[in-house]
């Protein structure tokens, strides 16, 4: 098979890649992510997504798993690129891995009967895709985040997430208040607070929405006074406070629990 081969780093299209893969504003004003190795690349192809381009490293055509990829992506979309060129562009270490663009398939309007996740000002890309990656894995798959959040599509956020875009309902809210003050259920937001309740004590076998805060100040006065109930986690120890994600993934867990349990 003949396919589109780019030998140039001047070359236009590898520009536009590049700034792709390290500019959040040319991402949104492109509606375009990229996504980075063969898994990334992999799930997003499994949860139906179609992608603009798939760019191979060409020493490696004739391997397994590249070999894999270009059975489900046409010709026209596929472009060869040297390894020493992909190096100098991608964001991860071992530069020989295929790079894929993919439009950005942002939640234009948010269901508000669903179960969501909801970050304010969450700065941390690891914590960014831990968070979306623990949400899935608890049957949530509708997420906000606060516009002052760091770009839930850049390259560590999506590697963080392990694929979890693909499979999520994502939106970016302008008016993260206005858009909580509208969502009809319950809304829990983990916080040191006198008020909190023990996380074990709550009933979460009903739709809820869960809002999680920036890593060293927490969640806003705002946001804390619109929520219905402010939770802690119990502790043993010495600790105060658990890394947001962490924080995230056990009461994402908890709700699913108590539901497997009701089910029974």
């Amino acid at each position: 098979m003949n396919y589109k081969a780019i030998y140039s780093a001047q070359n236009n299209e590898l520009k536009h890649l590049s700034k792709l893969i390290s500019q959040s504003r040319y991402r949104q004003k492109n509606q375009m992510a990229v996504l980075e190795g063969i898994h990334l690349i992999e799930t997003f192809l499994q949860a139906g997504h179609s992608l603009h381009k798939l760019y191979l490293p060409a020493e490696r055509l004739t391997q397994s798993a590249i070999v894999g990829l270009t059975k489900c992506v046409s010709s026209d979309k596929i472009v060869l690129v040297t390894e020493s060129l992909l190096s100098r562009i991608s964001d991860l270490t071992d530069s020989t891995e295929p790079i894929a663009m993919v439009a950005i398939n942002q939640a234009q309007h948010h269901d508000l009967d669903q179960d969501t996740v909801i970050l304010e000002r969450v700065q941390d890309p690891g914590n960014v895709g831990t968070i979306l990656r623990s949400a899935l894995a608890a049957g949530i798959k509708h997420i906000i985040l606060s516009k002052d959040c760091c770009d839930v599509w850049s390259p560590k956020v999506l590697r963080s997430a392990m694929g979890a875009h693909a499979y999520l309902h994502i939106y970016t809210s302008e008016n993260l208040a206005l858009w909580l003050k509208n969502y009809p259920h319950q809304l829990y937001a983990t916080a040191l607070s006198p008020k909190a309740a023990n996380l074990y004590s709550l009933d979460l076998t009903l739709p809820t929405g869960w809002l999680f805060g920036n890593e060293g100040q927490g969640l806003s006065a705002q946001m804390l006074e619109i929520v219905s109930q402010h939770v802690m986690i119990p502790m043993a120890g010495q600790t105060e406070s658990l890394n947001v994600a962490m924080a995230a993934t056990v009461c994402l867990f908890e709700q699913l629990r108590q539901r497997i349990a009701a089910d029974k």
